[in-house]
């Protein structure tokens, strides 16, 4: 549940500094992005080199970038960035202006932009930890929604033992996956998913395909299960793998092992997202042995349609069902796009056009429409299709919730 969230660490002065090295290494490799906020204190503990190789980002310790040019840092954008804000370890000091507001530093003012959930992982010597005031501060977090993760015994930096040691940075790792995974929108959901194109054999060394790579579909398959969904996967062929374990990768040729393998699962799911770049013909016979060149003449091959796989599943699919397509149109894009919605029994339908560059088969990149059963069109810019997937799965999130 870690993966693709991004998750600013904030550090505060404090001895225990030194692991958040450790902890930030476990959330990259867990495949977080991280962002680092330092108080003018944790220098003293850890420096920002350090952390920002290890995040692979700039570390944020002061409010100016450029104290000659006046060029500033945007603690606003910074707070909404995050998936999660973590402060780990925050010390005595830090614990008590998270409690009454204070905002004298720079992890103070992203702490108080953040839209995002909040976490601390408190550390200090014992009897600092038990002290009545910290005890206090630490239910007043509490009582405002800020995840508190307790304090393990154990031996402490002034020699003494006992309760205020930072949380080991693999439990932090494991209670912030937790954390995702209670919270996550589509618990509880199961989705069908498919990708790539199909090949349709003339003989054993030649086929009929498109130039599809599976790179949309895939994306939607990891976006649905990074929030919280069950996913089968049913691709064509590519070479792509899937990195989510909550992904059931099915592997298939043909359109018609496609369509069986959906028929089975689909019955099962709660979200469909037909992404695959399905062939429309298919050769009426297939050679068993390789087709031999003729000296003369011409060669042709019979097409024969394809079974509408999405129309199979819409003119069953049912009530509480969620079902969405895909167009990638040459031209009329966005009155063919309706038309498939209303023929195929969609619920929405993504509608991506080659007249647009950077969008469609082979690259990286893709700019969508969203049009759904009450011809509302929601627009998008171009974006990774990482990024566009996250916005399809959004838009159906807000779609179900309703």
């Amino acid at each position: 549940m870690i993966l693709g969230k991004k998750i600013i660490i904030g550090i505060s002065g404090s001895i225990a500094a030194y692991k958040s090295a450790y902890l930030i290494r476990e959330l990259i490799k867990k495949g977080a992005e991280v962002k680092v906020v330092l108080t003018p204190s944790s220098v003293e503990f850890v420096t920002p080199l350090t952390l920002a190789t290890l995040s692979k980002n700039k570390v944020y310790s002061d409010f100016t970038e450029d104290k000659d040019t006046g060029e500033w840092t945007n603690h606003v954008d910074l707070g909404l960035w995050g998936d999660l804000m973590l402060i780990a370890p925050i010390s005595a000091n830090t614990l008590s202006k998270l409690a009454s507001g204070a905002c004298d530093n720079f992890l103070m003012a992203t702490f108080l932009s953040a839209k995002c959930p909040v976490m601390v992982a408190p550390a200090m010597d014992l009897d600092m930890y038990a002290n009545p005031a910290t005890q206090a501060n630490l239910e007043i977090l509490k009582n405002r929604g800020i995840t508190v993760l307790d304090c393990p015994s154990g031996e402490l930096a002034s020699g003494l033992s006992g309760k205020g040691r930072m949380e080991e940075p693999e439990e932090i790792a494991n209670a912030i996956g937790e954390f995702f995974s209670s919270n996550a929108p589509l618990k509880g959901k199961k989705a069908l998913v498919t990708a790539g194109p199909t090949y349709e054999n003339i003989d054993p060394v030649r086929f009929i395909g498109n130039y599809s790579s599976g790179k949309m579909g895939f994306a939607v398959a990891e976006s649905l299960a990074n929030k919280g969904a069950q996913v089968t996967l049913v691709s064509g062929p590519s070479t792509l793998q899937t990195i989510n374990p909550s992904i059931d990768l099915i592997r298939v040729t043909s359109a018609l092992e496609m369509k069986e393998a959906c028929e089975k699962t689909f019955p099962f799911v709660d979200i469909t997202i037909m992404a695959a770049a399905v062939a429309d013909y298919r050769p009426k016979i297939t050679s068993d042995s390789k087709i031999k060149r003729e000296k003369k003449g011409e060669f042709s091959i019979n097409l024969i349609p394809n079974p509408d796989i999405i129309k199979t599943l819409g003119n069953c699919k049912s009530d509480s069902q969620y079902l969405v397509g895909f167009a990638l149109e040459t031209n009329n894009a966005l009155e063919n796009a309706k038309n498939k919605m209303v023929s195929k029994n969609l619920d929405a339908i993504v509608l991506n056009s080659l007249e647009d560059k950077g969008a469609g088969f082979g690259v990286d990149t893709n700019k969508i429409s969203i049009i759904d059963s009450d011809n509302k069109i929601t627009r998008f810019e171009l974006k990774s299709k990482a990024e566009v997937a996250s916005d399809i799965v959004d838009f159906i999130i807000t779609r179900i919730s309703k």
